[in-house]
């Protein structure tokens, strides 16, 4: 019912760390923020789904849909974006259908296929940080 003090400081101080982060992120950092937490959801989930827990599968790739709905495609700019935003947005679109269907179907295929799709889009964006720092 209740949670030890140490369990409370250590998630408030989660909780803190994040924030600073999000408010003290360039744009560029942001968006990599949400592919890691992306990519850790997607492996979260099909962890659970070997181990039987379909609670937790459901809350990782519910947490994923989120990161990909509310993160990653608001932040495209489809007016000005051109073939790559367009491309990125359709990406995603499939993304989604595929994270619903390993819901649905308690399947790690679907998880297999976000995961060779997002993780070099991820690579790529982590890859011109320097190149946006300047």
């Amino acid at each position: 019912m209740f949670t030890s003090v140490s369990s409370r400081s250590a998630s408030a101080y989660k909780r803190v760390s994040l924030e600073t982060s999000v408010s003290e992120g360039s744009p560029h950092q942001l968006v990599n923020m949400l592919f890691e937490n992306l990519l850790r959801n997607v492996g979260a989930a099909r962890l659970a789904i070997q181990a039987g827990n379909i609670s937790a599968k459901g809350e990782s790739i519910q947490k994923a849909v989120r990161i990909i709905d509310e993160g990653l495609k608001p932040a495209l700019n489809l007016k000005d974006g051109g073939v790559l935003a367009d491309n990125l947005s359709r990406m995603y679109s499939f993304c989604l259908v595929r994270l619903t269907q390993a819901n649905l179907q308690n399947s790690e295929a679907p998880l297999l296929d976000v995961l060779r799709v997002i993780e070099p889009l991820a690579d790529g964006w982590k890859g011109i940080s320097a190149q946006v720092a300047h």
